[in-house]
């Protein structure tokens, strides 16, 4: 029998790895500016690097002002000025909220090390939409995790075979329903794809390191959202090949955006650029 995965591994390797390659530089890395927005958080260090995180905002217990949705972010008005090494120590936090805030401020450090060495040399790296770039053919059987309503439109239109996993449910359309399979059934269901695309979401509610534990060895598998740190090494350990992430070219005015409700229709193309990271097998 499969030994269950270490609760937030893989955060944990991203971190390690991230820790190694940025040395000393890390200790000179204060927080500038958070922000929580609706859809999407984001972090700007002292140096004008951003990271992005989707909001868990349905696991903040009971999203009023109350003592528990408050013990859900970490010291709100205290944060500037705190060095960005202090909010990695929540990636294994039990509050989703905490982890989402991590998850930006270690985004942030990934631009940092981007910005200071460039794409990596021996991965390649391109532009635009992940999926669209996952040469996905007429018989593959693609497996995804979150309802990515484009992703499944542009699969029904190519009459491909597709399951879709999801907390959710109430976020299908009803021609989606057919291929809806509950998230218990994920031991099942990966397996029968060939094709593997899981929203990066999954590394803020947990679920990934089990997920990927039923990834088959030639699958194409990538995680997908301004949520996926770009960093190889951990995530090609555990068989992902495409990291689809994102980075911020106008961390001021995006920031903005997000304070006023804005989601991935506002800033996606003019002040977030989207690639792919081509992890390939270790």
């Amino acid at each position: 029998m499969p030994t269950a995965p270490v609760p937030h591994a893989l955060l944990t390797d991203l971190r390690d790895t991230l820790v190694e390659a940025l040395g000393d530089t890390l200790d000179t890395l204060l927080i500038e500016r958070v922000v929580v927005g609706l859809f999407f958080s984001g972090v700007k260090l002292g140096n004008g690097a951003c990271g992005l995180s989707a909001t868990p905002i349905k696991s903040i217990p009971a999203a009023v002002c109350c003592p528990s949705s408050a013990l859900a972010l970490p010291s709100p008005g205290k944060l500037r000025g705190r060095p960005a090494a202090d909010l990695l120590d929540d990636l294994t936090s039990k509050q989703d909220m905490r982890r989402a805030l991590a998850i930006a401020t270690l985004n942030a450090l990934v631009e940092t090390l981007w910005q200071r060495d460039g794409a990596p040399a021996t991965q390649a790296v391109t532009d635009g939409d992940t999926f669209e770039g996952m040469d996905i053919r007429p018989n593959d059987r693609v497996v995804l995790v979150g309802a990515f309503a484009p992703y499944m439109r542009e699969l029904r239109k190519r009459q491909i075979d597709y399951r879709v996993l999801e907390l959710d449910i109430s976020t299908l359309k009803e021609v989606e329903l057919p291929h809806y399979a509950h998230p218990d059934t994920a031991p099942e269901v990966i397996p029968w794809g060939t094709v593997l695309a899981v929203t990066g979401t999954t590394l803020i509610n947990g679920t990934l390191d089990a997920l990927l534990t039923h990834v088959r060895p030639g699958m194409k598998v990538a995680v997908i959202g301004p949520t996926a740190p770009l960093l190889v090494t951990p995530f090609a350990q555990r068989g992902v090949t495409h990291i689809g992430g994102a980075r911020v070219r106008d961390p001021d005015v995006l920031l903005d955006i997000l304070a006023e409700g804005g989601s991935g229709y506002h800033f996606f193309g003019s002040l977030v650029e989207r690639l792919t990271l081509h992890a390939g097998r270790p």
